[in-house]
């Protein structure tokens, strides 16, 4: 029987690890395939043509092919569009990317999802230090979304009571959005909730995330850590220990 082939795939590098001494094993995040693992033969050959393209946070066109758990890579390109993040950005996209191999399932394709990996990479390689928090908390709640792990923002969970907007609430991992009392220090109004709930659904939900995550970077940090760690089934994600330990040196 004939390997399927696939050509012109949009993608994303996730992660990359040593199969033998001169191939590599990818993890991607594709357009229309969702997480793909590859083998890139004698990528780790001085003169392979994948050596140079086979960068993590870089747009990229494959094409694959096989029928197995890990299909084989044909051919990589280059797409441009934008120079790699460097210093936090680079650590941030770092953090995306442990997010989607924690939270994706292989060959389940969410193409919305990847459109909004793909404006956050750019973002994060505007340069831009104020931009670099508002897109993490945007991707975390659009990734959570997708995935269908973020409950509705703009009623309480387990009564189902629209949220009052001067009331304060946060996101408990096993009990959704739930009213705390307005001291908690992983709370939001509202009025607050209900807002990302719009941005969320508007029919550009990352530009109007970004908006609305600028003044509660904060406490909607708080609360989104707590639920990705829960749902991600560790006490600390490794990027963002790697990120506390550099600003403690």
């Amino acid at each position: 029987m004939a390997t399927k082939r696939i050509a012109d795939e949009p993608a994303y590098v996730l992660h990359r690890y040593d199969w033998s001494e001169t191939s590599l094993i990818l993890e991607v995040f594709t357009r229309h395939h969702g997480r793909v693992a590859l083998v890139a033969k004698g990528a780790k050959r001085p003169s392979s043509s994948f050596r140079p393209v086979l960068l993590p946070l870089q747009p990229l066109s494959l094409a694959f092919g096989g029928d197995g758990d890990i299909r084989t890579l044909k051919s990589a390109e280059w797409i441009g569009g934008h120079v790699m993040p460097t210093g936090d950005a680079l650590m941030s996209g770092y953090y995306l990317n442990e997010l989607l191999l924690r939270l994706t399932a292989r060959d389940d394709p969410h193409p919305q999802l990847f459109d909004v990996y793909g404006a956050a990479v750019r973002l994060l390689a505007s340069g831009d230090p104020d931009a670099l928090q508002w897109a993490l908390r945007a991707f975390e709640l659009l990734l959570l979304k997708q995935m269908g792990l973020l409950p509705a923002l703009d009623a309480q969970t387990l009564t189902l009571q629209p949220v009052m907007p001067e009331e304060t609430y946060t996101l408990l991992p096993e009990a959704g959005l739930q009213w705390v009392p307005d001291h908690s220090r992983h709370a939001l109004r509202g009025a607050q909730w209900m807002a990302l709930q719009a941005a969320i659904d508007a029919p550009s939900p990352l530009v109007a995330l970004l908006r609305e995550c600028a003044d509660l970077l904060g406490p909607l940090q708080r609360c989104l850590r707590l639920l990705l760690n829960y749902h991600c089934g560790v006490g600390a994600l490794h990027t963002r220990q790697m990120m506390l330990d550099l600003q403690t040196l």
